[in-house]
């Protein structure tokens, strides 16, 4: 059972994020000796996004292109027993690591999320926060974006990450079922931008459609090929 010592390794799957991910990684830094390793996952960024990493000493491997391959790679690369899978347009609120070693000391083999907000002032905003709150706790499907704290024998007992270009996130969750799933004192403050492109509204019911298309058994290929649309 995972104990409460050790560090953790924070694996940041990235592709073309050299505008968001300076303030995830200047996050980061209140973690000081908690953190033993920063691994950036990149799929194949034409932009700053790795020399952006590597400056803040990160390490940068390559990795499939796919969300989930990126992950899973990163966490290979790992060495720690604890991983923080962080989205890379996704910045840590200040006090993080008193929730993450919290979550740790705790003892239990749990996977632990944060509370998702948004960087937006839109109070459209704190509507789709309290939906992201209720889906994760009732139905144990937190997003992606709330970051995930989880023990590495947790990971490999359920097979480790799912190698999938969309919905990683889902499937993963799902593996590892409510019963294992907890919620931890830490707030993800996610990128807005696509909720105020396509609408608060209408970008949520939009997850709704493909989470159900997915739970229906449609390609992951197929739904995020969509999804970058």
């Amino acid at each position: 059972m995972p104990g409460d010592g050790g560090k953790i390794a924070v694996v940041i799957p990235a592709l073309n994020e050299a505008e968001h991910l300076p303030a995830t990684l200047a996050s980061l830094r209140e973690g000081g000796a908690l953190i033993g390793e920063i691994i950036v996952a990149d799929g194949g960024s034409d932009d700053a996004t790795c020399d952006i990493a590597r400056a803040a000493g990160a390490v940068v491997i390559a990795a499939p292109r796919g969300r989930g391959a990126q992950i899973a790679a990163g966490v290979a690369a790992s060495r720690e027993q604890w991983l923080l899978i962080l989205h890379a347009d996704t910045v840590l609120a200040p006090g993080w690591c008193v929730g993450v070693r919290r979550a740790i000391a705790s003892g239990k083999c749990f996977a632990y999320y944060g509370r998702l907000r948004f960087a937006s002032a839109d109070p459209r905003a704190r509507i789709v926060e309290k939906l992201a709150d209720w889906r994760s706790r009732f139905l144990g499907l937190p997003y992606g974006d709330q970051a995930l704290l989880i023990p590495r024998t947790l990971l490999d007992l359920i097979g480790g990450m799912p190698f999938l270009p969309l919905m990683e996130d889902v499937a993963l969750a799902r593996a590892l079922r409510r019963d294992r799933l907890a919620p931890m004192d830490v707030i993800a403050m996610t990128d807005a931008s696509a909720y105020m492109r396509d609408g608060w509204f209408m970008r949520s019911a939009r997850n709704m459609w493909r989470l159900a298309r997915f739970f229906a058994g449609a390609d992951p290929e197929v739904l995020a090929a969509r999804y970058r649309r």
